[in-house]
């Protein structure tokens, strides 16, 4: 079938849009390359550098797609806080012009890439029967995203499934970002020599699903009847780790030497947070077959294949403040 992948020059669209092209469909995308890089667009699929928010745009390089995955997104939840009119605007203008150039063009289904962001502070382990509780303009925008969606089907006869992935990474995460991707962050850091920083005391406790494990999931999603209209989390609910954690492993990956350089908490951060993957299980067949340390491999070996890069704050920091990280005002990175 005719599948578009909104996000394909991304990390989780390109692998999404080479593993459809390997299964015979025909895959067409855009991207903003905000936040992607061409690069990573397989030369086989039709790509379109657009915006999401362009409706305009969307509606005609999405005619006649069957199968829609919307894989974009200005993924800065710590950055909301402080850039909140610029996360809000791509999320929830870009998700909505997405859906809605979609039905007009004849979709038959829609797979939108939530985050783990929705569940906030909620209890952990999360489950998808929880009401979401967002604790930054991020979460909020892919909660009302979420709830357009299933709005929008419902009214247009849609079938729709919506994917909650939990910190995937893997090769090509953007590396060179100082807002988003702390293992790549920390990994294009230590490469160069140079310590990495830790928000608060590192405790914070998370899950990391290499990109392959997803993929399967996403697959599902798209080309079965398995998960219509659920809310599903996709994460290796066996392996919660601290950010500690995370530096102590890729200090060993990369023989870095040094230790990290703890500054203070970044404002709304949740503390936990980490999921329940029984229903992908359940639904889906979901198993993790990637460790944490084979996607920490990726990330590293695919950094020294390209080079370590310098970090490029090219994003603007709306709300400047003394709870502004110092990371971003002073770029320290």
């Amino acid at each position: 079938m005719r599948v578009f992948i909104t996000g394909i020059a991304g990390f989780l669209g390109s692998h999404l849009a080479e593993r459809l092209l390997d299964m015979g469909h025909e895959v067409v995308g855009c991207d903003s390359l905000l936040g992607g890089e061409l690069v990573n667009v397989p030369p086989e699929a039709e790509f379109y550098q657009y915006d999401c928010r362009d409706f305009n745009a969307m509606a005609k390089v999405m005619k006649g797609c069957e199968l829609v995955y919307h894989c974009a997104a200005t993924a800065y939840e710590g950055l909301s806080v402080f850039a909140p009119a610029m996360v809000m605007d791509n999320i929830v203008t870009g998700s909505v012009s997405v859906f809605s150039a979609a039905i007009a063009g004849g979709a038959r289904r829609i797979v939108f890439c939530s985050s783990m962001a929705r569940y906030g502070t909620n209890q952990v382990p999360f489950l998808e029967s929880y009401t979401p509780k967002p604790q930054d303009p991020y979460g909020i925008a892919k909660v009302a995203a979420e709830q357009a969606l299933a709005n929008l089907a419902g009214v247009h006869g849609l079938e729709y499934a919506i994917a909650v992935p939990h910190n995937i990474i893997g090769a090509r995460q953007k590396f060179d970002d100082p807002y988003r991707n702390v293992a790549s962050i920390m990994a294009n850091l230590m490469l160069q020599g140079r310590q990495p920083f830790i928000y608060g005391d590192g405790e914070q406790s998370r899950c990391f699903s290499h990109v392959e494990d997803c993929l399967s999931c996403l697959l599902a999603l798209g080309l079965s009847d398995r998960g219509l209209g659920e809310v599903i989390n996709i994460g290796p609910d066996e392996e919660f780790v601290s950010i500690n954690h995370l530096f102590r492993s890729l200090k060993s990956i990369t023989g870095f030497e040094g230790q990290a350089i703890h500054l203070t908490d970044r404002p709304q951060e949740v503390k936990h947070a980490v999921c329940s993957s029984t229903k992908a299980r359940t639904l889906l067949g979901y198993r993790t077959t990637r460790s944490l340390d084979d996607g920490l491999l990726d990330i590293v070996d695919h950094i020294r294949a390209v080079g370590p890069r310098k970090f490029r704050y090219h994003l603007d920091i709306e709300i400047r403040n003394e709870r502004t990280p110092r990371t971003w005002t002073e770029r320290l990175m």
